[in-house]
């Protein structure tokens, strides 16, 4: 399996810091951490990440606008919305947009890493 080159991104430091963790123990590199949806599509440029996962609420701008922004500079992205009980009409929205997938918090160790793999295959 190839080391898949990942993104977090969330406003939030515990949340990125679960995610990391989760994502570093099944062999995944963190190679970036933003905090919020400019910064994602700034480092996504820099970092080329394979995957992306995506806070939708955050400051500044939000993860909807952020994936559009990414998805606009590149049509291939893998980008994995995160979201928060109840936020199903922005996950379609984001869907709808080009997200690959999305995962809900608190997050489920299984569910992120199914939603890896299945976005990277």
């Amino acid at each position: 399996m190839m080391m898949a080159k990942v993104l977090v991104v969330d406003d939030a430091a515990f949340m990125r810091m679960m995610l990391k963790d989760i994502l570093i123990k099944n062999g995944f590199i963190v190679v970036g951490e933003a905090t919020n949806g400019n910064e994602a599509r700034m480092m996504y440029q820099d970092l080329k990440p394979d995957v992306v996962t995506m806070d939708i609420t955050m400051p500044e701008m939000d993860g909807i606008t952020a994936l559009k922004e990414i998805m606009k500079y590149d049509s291939n992205a893998k980008i994995i919305m995160c979201s928060a009980m109840g936020q199903q009409a922005m996950v379609l929205d984001a869907i709808q947009s080009g997200a690959k997938d999305f995962i809900v918090k608190p997050f489920q160790e299984d569910r992120v890493v199914d939603a890896m793999n299945k976005v990277l295959k």
